[in-house]
């Protein structure tokens, strides 16, 4: 005998404005709880420090969810710049301080690496799986394994405003691009590293 599924059948998909310290995960859960729902999945994880959308697809539109995942991102991004961490972001542990110390031109001259086609190494902070398993679970065990880079597409990368050691930008990327990891490799071309503050 067949088990009946738990939940209702309700097709659809949510537009969460998902808020700052949740996990893409659990912001799932929640919405799959709220609606009763038998189905749900989202379209991709956000860091928990990010903000903004996350489409959670329910029932029967979970078939479109790799669709909606496949699809280009937008991200408005503010960096600290001086501090790098070990996570990339303020959830981590600042692990170096260094004086900022450039000039617009250079900024301008770093920004434009990351335009078109590229390859990034994915975060070790990050939901990439290795032999089963998240590596960011490694990460937090003090183990690092090895990553393969990736083709990444930044189609547009935009200087928004420098105010004081804080830089914000405006990114339409591929999907799978880390900002973490732009931000982190600007940091280190600049010569006095960065981490995400806001997503």
């Amino acid at each position: 005998m067949a088990r009946r599924p738990k939940g209702r059948f309700i097709d659809g998909i949510v537009l969460l404005d998902k808020d700052t310290g949740m996990s893409s995960n659990f912001a799932l859960q929640r919405v799959k709880r709220f609606f009763n729902a038998n189905k749900a999945g989202h379209t991709g994880a956000l860091d928990p420090l990010a903000t903004g959308m996350l489409p959670i697809c329910l029932g029967e539109a979970t078939k479109f969810s790799q669709h909606l995942l496949d699809s280009d991102k937008r991200y408005l991004v503010t960096a600290k710049l001086g501090q790098r961490t070990d996570t990339s972001d303020s959830d981590g542990e600042v692990v170096q301080t260094r004086p900022v110390n450039f000039t617009q031109e250079l900024l301008d001259e770093k920004l434009s690496f990351f335009r078109g086609t590229t390859q990034q190494i994915p975060s070790m902070y990050s939901a990439l799986k290795y032999q089963g398993q998240p590596l960011y679970k490694y990460a937090r065990e003090g183990i690092e394994v090895p990553r393969e880079s990736r083709p990444i597409t930044v189609f547009e990368l935009n200087f928004i405003k420098l105010e004081g050691d804080e830089l914000t930008l405006d990114i339409h990327c591929s999907k799978g691009t880390y900002i973490r990891t732009i931000i982190d490799d600007l940091g280190e071309m600049l010569g006095c590293g960065a981490h995400v503050i806001m997503l």
